[in-house]
């Protein structure tokens, strides 16, 4: 019964003596197997499992979808398409109250149904849209919160990696997932635009209206053309990707081919394709992905000792034999979740507890499957903006001037994470926000 607790406090140990996550889940699992089979709890002819995981994640078709969409993501940030939109809609709504903040929030959620790659989200508008603000007079703390919560948006907007991810280790249809996140994906960029809007309105100082007569020489009619002409691409996408898995034309991993082969057409239409630029996409794809299949190989290693211990029987034993209501027991995970986004990435912690506590969720206490992964994508997202470890607050501090300290991003990103928990709140109380339309389109 010990061990599988000590599995769990050797991992954190090595993790935060800044060993990397993939090798120290991995080692951890073959050293408790070792002790584990010892102790006769676990037979080392167990061990045949290591080829069989691996070559098991390498034939997942579901799985194809990772580097295709990180391939189609990575493209659409070398097409400039970031930049255009930005440009276009700041140029629109700068004469409304709070208007490039609201800007950068619709771009965010354009570039994550579009792109979904948060890294690259956060520091295209760092560099573009920071400078600008600040220029016109905007508090610090609201610029760098709006930038870098809008930049999050891919992790819940489909389509989302983290999806794909959940999708598999849950054995939940990707696009159920897909369609599942629409609605508290919008209801989140609704909460995030009203939160500057009613903030503008009591505080008109912290984001002044914009009067600048160079900018008055472009009517708004060309305004409109000219940002109708930038969102073509990412809209085209959008109904490409999404639209045929939604119709049922195409599943998520070939749908996420035909993405990665439109971004190429978009980027050649800009005329910002070329060998050099598509070997440093390719270069970056590969790179994100070994990333995430590294940690993925890691931790099935983990969950295999695991499981061979009996650690799942003794967690499930402890919580049914303890009459802890099922309410509590997700609200436990979800806090420890939600706590571990303070030092660790979103693909660390879903490879770490999501197949530990997914089985016990599901098929033992009962939760749906669809709604339990949405929940967990919103709860993963916060880690993104929880300091001191949020990796887009660390994106956008690599391209944010030099008068913006740590700080601000800091106190600019807590009143997001509020937002997020609202949204995760609303999740709970209204499950039928998630579950009604799959049950509708599918």
């Amino acid at each position: 019964m010990l061990l599988p607790l000590l599995m769990f406090v050797a991992l954190f140990g090595a993790m935060m003596l800044g060993f990397p996550v993939a090798f120290t889940l991995a080692g951890v699992a073959l050293i408790f197997g070792l002790i584990g089979s010892a102790l006769g709890l676990f037979y080392i002819e167990d061990f045949s499992f290591i080829p069989a995981k691996v070559f098991g994640i390498v034939d997942n078709l579901t799985l194809i979808a990772v580097p295709l969409f990180i391939f189609m993501g990575v493209t659409l940030d070398k097409s400039g398409l970031a930049k255009e939109l930005l440009e276009s809609m700041q140029l629109l709504l700068r004469r409304f109250k709070g208007g490039l903040a609201i800007a950068v929030v619709m771009v965010g959620a354009m570039l994550a149904a579009s792109t979904g790659i948060v890294g690259a989200t956060v520091v295209t508008m760092g560099a573009i849209a920071l400078p600008t603000m600040l220029r016109w007079g905007y508090q610090k703390e609201l610029a760098c919160g709006t930038i870098a919560a809008s930049g999050t948006l891919g992790q819940i907007i489909p389509p989302s990696i983290v999806l794909v991810l959940l999708g598999d280790m849950m054995n939940v249809d990707v696009a159920q997932l897909f369609v599942g996140a629409l609605v508290p994906g919008m209801i989140l960029v609704f909460v995030y635009c009203a939160y500057v809007f009613s903030r503008v309105l009591r505080q008109p100082e912290l984001a002044p209206v914009i009067e600048d007569e160079a900018m008055e020489q472009e009517s708004r009619r060309e305004l409109w053309l000219r940002l109708i002409w930038h969102l073509l691409p990412p809209l085209l996408l959008m109904v490409l990707v999404l639209g045929t898995i939604l119709l049922g034309m195409a599943s998520p991993t070939e749908a996420s081919g035909c993405g990665a082969l439109s971004a190429l057409v978009i980027s050649a239409l800009k005329g910002r394709f070329s060998i050099t630029m598509l070997k440093d996409v390719m270069r970056q794809t590969v790179l994100m992905t070994t990333l995430v299949f590294t940690i993925l190989v890691g931790a099935q290693f983990f969950g295999v000792v695991f499981r061979g211990l009996r650690g799942d029987e003794v967690i499930q034993s402890v919580i049914l034999e303890g009459g802890i209501p099922p309410g509590w027991v997700l609200f436990f995970v979800m806090v420890l979740m939600f706590l571990m986004g303070f030092f660790l990435d979103f693909i660390e912690i879903c490879f770490i507890v999501i197949p530990v506590v997914a089985p016990l969720l599901v098929q033992v206490l009962g939760f749906d499957a669809t709604w339990l992964a949405i929940l967990m994508a919103l709860n993963l997202q916060t880690s993104f903006l929880t300091p001191p470890f949020g990796f887009a607050l660390f994106y956008l501090k690599g391209t944010a001037p030099p008068e913006v300290r740590t700080s601000h991003l800091y106190r600019g990103a807590i009143p997001f994470v509020g937002l997020q928990l609202v949204v995760i709140l609303l999740v709970v109380l209204f499950p039928e926000g998630v579950t009604w339309l799959p049950s509708v389109l599918l």
